[in-house]
C-alpha cells in the first residue's frame, strides 16, 4: 500500500470519527438518549402503577378478587392426549392484551399531561418575556408588525 493512499485512508477515517463525534455529542443525540432512559424507567413506573395498585383495586370492584388481568385467557382447544403424542391445549390470552391496554393508556394520558402542563408554563413564560419590554424599546419595525397583527385580529 502506498503513504498516498495510507493518508487518505487515515483522513477518510478521521473525518468519521469527527463526524461521529460532532453527531454524539450534538444536543439531539444526547436528548435523545435521555428520552430513552427516562422512558424506560416511566414505563417501570407505569407497570408497577398498574400491576400494584390498579388491577387489585379492579379486582375488588368486581367482586371476584381477581388480581392479575394478565392471566384471563379462554381455551379454544382442549389438550389431547393418544397414541404415545400430546398436543397442548390453545389458548386466548386477552388478559395480557387488557393489562397492555390499561398500561398504554395510563402512559398516553401522563405524556399527554406533562406536555401540556410544559406547553402551557412556556406560553406563559415567553408571553411575560413580550410583557417586559415597554412597547417604545421595541424596534419600529417589530412595534409596525405588532400593529399590522393587532389589526388583523379586530378583522380590519
Amino acid at each position: 500500500m502506498t503513504d498516498t493512499a495510507k493518508t487518505k485512508i487515515t483522513e477518510a477515517t478521521r473525518g468519521f470519527f469527527s463526524e461521529f463525534k460532532t453527531f454524539a455529542i450534538k444536543g439531539n443525540a444526547m436528548d435523545l438518549a435521555i428520552a430513552v432512559v427516562v422512558g424506560n424507567a416511566f414505563t417501570a413506573v407505569i407497570n408497577s402503577l398498574v400491576s400494584d395498585i390498579i388491577t387489585p383495586a379492579l379486582g375488588l370492584v368486581t367482586g371476584n378478587g381477581m388480581t392479575d388481568v394478565k392471566t384471563l385467557s379462554v381455551t379454544l382447544r382442549e389438550a389431547h392426549a393418544g397414541m404415545g403424542t400430546s398436543t397442548p391445549p390453545l389458548l386466548l390470552h386477552y388478559g395480557s392484551f387488557i393489562q397492555t391496554s390499561i398500561n398504554f393508556l395510563i402512559i398516553s394520558l401522563s405524556i399527554f399531561v406533562v406536555f401540556k402542563g410544559i406547553s402551557s408554563a412556556r406560553q406563559k413564560l415567553f408571553r411575560q418575556g413580550e410583557e417586559a419590554v415597554p412597547a417604545h424599546e421595541k424596534p419600529a419595525q417589530e412595534r409596525l408588525l405588532e400593529e399590522i397583527r393587532d389589526l388583523l385580529k379586530e378583522g380590519k
